[in-house]
């Protein structure tokens, strides 16, 4: 799932970086040595923050128009993605076995062909989530 969410960038007082926060998510805080450094950052909190939400079902809330946020003039605002699928794929790879049943011509078929039927379900389950 894809969120977009503005976080606001403020420098830190001794000059040596950026804090960042995400308003929408309470608790969404980083910091960066730099403002590319403090992006990637806020959007690795994020992607950890919605995962969670994701996975315990707590309420994802709805981002607020840039507008209405509060946001001193020393800082700086912008949007920041965050893919939760892409994140989950990118931190949890281990591989679990799943059961599965198939007609047993379409398992034969598969067999002779050398398609491999785990890679065919995870490239079709992916393109399901990606469209949820």
């Amino acid at each position: 799932m894809k969120y977009l969410y503005t976080a606001i960038f403020t420098p830190i007082e001794d000059g040596t970086g950026f804090y960042a926060r995400v308003p929408d998510l309470p608790g969404c805080i980083s910091t960066g040595s730099d403002l590319p450094d403090a992006i990637r950052q806020i959007s690795d909190a994020m992607s950890v923050w919605l995962v969670t939400a994701e996975d315990e079902g707590l309420s994802i809330p709805a981002a607020t128009r840039q507008s209405d946020l509060s946001i001193s003039p020393d800082s700086a605002c912008s949007l920041v993605v965050a893919d939760t699928l892409a994140y989950r794929a990118k931190i949890d790879s281990r591989a679990i076995r799943k059961n599965v049943s198939l007609p047993a011509w379409m398992a034969a078929l598969a067999d002779q062909r050398g398609i491999n039927c785990s890679q065919v379900l995870q490239d079709g389950l992916m393109q399901q989530f990606s469209h949820s």
